[in-house]
């Protein structure tokens, strides 16, 4: 079976800029970086920046980042990263870390940003400008029009999420098959045990979850809010109800497991509480799972390892859980408001 597109019937620059963030190619954390720095230059609302511009904010990220997990690219050496770590061990000063990150840093992440499944974006966010010395960047309408969408509020958080994800899994050293992210239902954070049963938190699980869900509403499609203390802060929802975890874990599958956890309008959580939602919201359900599985490292070896190797065994894995859920439940629910699906 071919795999799902998360830009299908929406081509919005929000879509294209989450496809950079969840589904470009990870051989390093640089692009996590880089993009933090351009939702930066957003709000400065320059067209035209040198790499020497962007180089403190750039180098900041890793910095920060560094110190809790050592492992920021896959390459077996990084005169960049070697350099953040001189710095953070005050071996080298910030002008000669600056200077190796205008030489250095920049070398891959400018070119392959709008890299998703080996094609470019249709809209990309910057055109490079290199001309002997002279290396800028000059920022596309693309890039300063994302200020305007309801979802710009969430991407800084998003990104720092995914960022959380790669890292923390590249430096457990994990076994693949043994990868599995959970929920922490009292802190809404997610995390990860290692082979001795040490815990790991990585990231609010809202942070972690929004960007697969394009902002919206799993179940309504109304735009939704990641931001603490926002009005329009949303709920984390058990696709299959919590009140049926014995059942379920009897059945093979964990409730807490990330594969049903959907992020939900808090006026459409309150009113499905414990209702099992219609059939239709299971296709979906499939598609989001689909969506962590394209992400790769650590959500693709999670949903598989949660719910089965292949699509089949995943479609039956969910149909499995929801026939025993509508037994227990009877009655099924569907939201008193939805809008049209982005997927």
């Amino acid at each position: 079976m071919p795999a799902l597109n998360f830009q299908d019937n929406d081509a919005s620059l929000e879509s294209q800029w989450r496809a950079i963030i969840l589904f470009g190619k990870n051989s390093a954390t640089y692009k996590f970086a880089f993009a933090k720095s351009l939702l930066e230059l957003i709000s400065l609302e320059k067209t035209t920046v040198s790499l020497q511009d962007v180089a403190p904010s750039y180098v900041q990220g890793i910095l920060e980042h560094i110190k809790q997990n050592d492992k920021q690219g896959n390459s077996k050496s990084s005169l960049f990263l070697e350099a953040c770590r001189n710095f953070n061990d005050q071996k080298i000063d910030y002008e000669h870390l600056l200077d190796i990150t205008v030489k250095h840093g920049f070398n891959n992440v400018v070119d392959a940003f709008h890299a998703v499944n080996g094609s470019i974006v249709n809209d990309v966010f910057y055109h490079k400008d290199y001309n002997g010395s002279h290396k800028n960047l000059v920022i596309t309408d693309s890039l300063l029009s994302l200020k305007e969408s309801q979802q710009f509020i969430n991407f800084d958080q998003e990104v720092d999420a995914r960022w959380n994800l790669v890292e923390t899994a590249w430096n457990l050293e994990m076994n693949p098959n043994l990868l599995e992210v959970r929920l922490d239902e009292e802190l809404n954070l997610l995390f990860f045990e290692n082979r001795i049963m040490k815990r790991k938190n990585i990231s609010s699980a809202r942070d972690s979850l929004n960007g697969y869900q394009k902002g919206k509403c799993f179940y309504s499609f109304q735009d939704i809010s990641i931001k603490s203390g926002d009005e329009n802060l949303c709920a984390i929802d058990h696709f299959f109800p919590h009140v049926h975890k014995i059942q379920l874990n009897d059945n093979g599958a964990n409730v807490n497991g990330i594969w049903n956890l959907v992020l939900a309008d808090k006026n459409i959580n309150n009113d499905k509480r414990a209702k099992v939602p219609e059939i239709k919201y299971l296709e979906r359900l499939y598609k989001r799972n689909e969506f962590y599985i394209a992400s790769k490292h650590p959500l693709r070896e999670t949903i598989i390892n949660q719910s089965g190797k292949t699509q089949a065994e995943r479609k039956r894995f969910l149909q499995k859980q929801y026939d025993l859920s509508v037994n227990l439940a009877i009655q099924k629910w569907t939201p008193n408001i939805e809008l049209q699906p982005l997927f």
